[in-house]
């Protein structure tokens, strides 16, 4: 067995084993776990230093996610999926959710619905399906693999999906979001890297939160990739008690360009069901870009964006560049359309 698969299989995934290894008692745990899974591995939980601390929050099930009254899928990807599996929202990009597995269910998962469940539609047809609807669709030229996490998949798995994408003439740019490099970086193999080499243009997109998951074992992942001729990006959820504070946005956008990671997005959090006791405000997003902005390198300065409810897609904003009306913030789409956001 791969080293990787290993590390997952020891996983901790009940309320009964993580109540023993962080001395807390698992009755409160158990219905949580009911309703979305646990998943955590043993390097990941190590990078904890006390309760309730930055990793503990976005790890360890928290009885708040089932007090939120948001919903299962605000943005409308079930509406924008016409085959099982892929969303096809913007015109010229699809998302195709190849997998439900993560090596940790962050507890601020934007797909919390799925994550963990088992893979709707799964099987040798439905790749079939979402090859074709590509393949007859001429205007995607840019296709992510997401999930869960791609990188859950075989590297033979993975690589076939890769070739099918590669045969369709019209599919310009692979991308690959994954948070393995942060939660198994046992997963980025010389082997793996070796095979994603084959498919270029092909680029990963990250997900690092706080500057202490930039460990040593996550530095030589992303080296790896990045060796490999893989350009790297990072997607930063903004999230409180995590890293809603300027100076600690600061050194994390700073640390992943060290590791050759150009800091991509912000995301202000989406509005899913079971997350709301992570939402900030939309004006702690703008003065952390406003913190950025001139203060470090330009390089070191993502774009901060809502993702729009009802499938409207990203909104870049920046200090000065929207406009509020009472509790409403007025956001103008990439499609110009209004929409009306509220941040509580």
């Amino acid at each position: 067995m791969e080293t990787w698969r290993r590390v997952i299989a020891d996983s901790i995934t009940t309320p009964e084993e993580l109540a023993e290894c962080l001395d807390i008692g698992p009755g409160p745990l158990a219905p949580l776990v009911r309703r979305y899974p646990l998943r955590i591995t043993r390097r990941y939980l190590g990078l904890i230093e006390k309760p309730g601390d930055p990793i503990w929050r976005q790890c360890v099930p928290d009885p708040l996610e089932l007090l939120d009254d948001q919903f299962p899928d605000p943005l409308d990807e079930e509406r924008l999926s016409p085959v099982p599996g892929l969303i096809h929202r913007y015109p010229d990009r699809a998302v195709w959710l190849v997998s439900n597995e993560c090596a940790v269910y962050c507890r601020f998962c934007m797909r919390k619905r799925r994550v963990g469940c088992p893979l709707a539609g799964g099987g040798e047809g439905f790749w079939d399906d979402v090859l074709r609807y590509i393949k007859e669709t001429s205007a995607i030229r840019d296709v992510i693999l997401s999930g869960g996490d791609p990188l859950l998949l075989g590297d033979e798995h993975l690589e076939s999906i890769l070739a099918g994408l590669r045969a369709i003439p019209h599919v310009e740019i692979i991308r690959i979001g994954t948070r393995t490099p942060v939660t198994l970086p046992e997963r980025i193999t010389a082997r793996l890297c070796r095979m994603l080499k084959r498919y270029h243009p092909l680029y990963v997109n990250t997900h690092f939160n706080h500057p202490r998951e930039i460990t040593p074992e996550a530095i030589k992942a992303c080296a790896r990739l990045a060796d490999a001729g893989i350009p790297l990006g990072n997607q930063t959820v903004l999230l409180a008690g995590v890293n809603d504070d300027p100076a600690v946005m600061t050194h994390l956008m700073q640390q992943l360009l060290a590791i050759r990671v150009r800091p991509y997005y912000i995301h202000q959090m989406d509005l899913v069901q079971g997350t709301g006791h992570f939402r900030t405000n939309v004006e702690t997003g703008l003065e952390i870009i406003g913190a950025l902005r001139g203060h470090t390198s330009g390089m070191a300065t993502p774009y901060y964006v809502i993702d729009a409810p009802g499938g409207k897609g990203k909104i870049p904003l920046l200090p000065d560049a929207v406009e509020k009306w009472g509790d409403t913030w007025l956001l103008r789409s990439f499609r110009g359309e209004i929409v009306e956001y509220r941040d509580r």
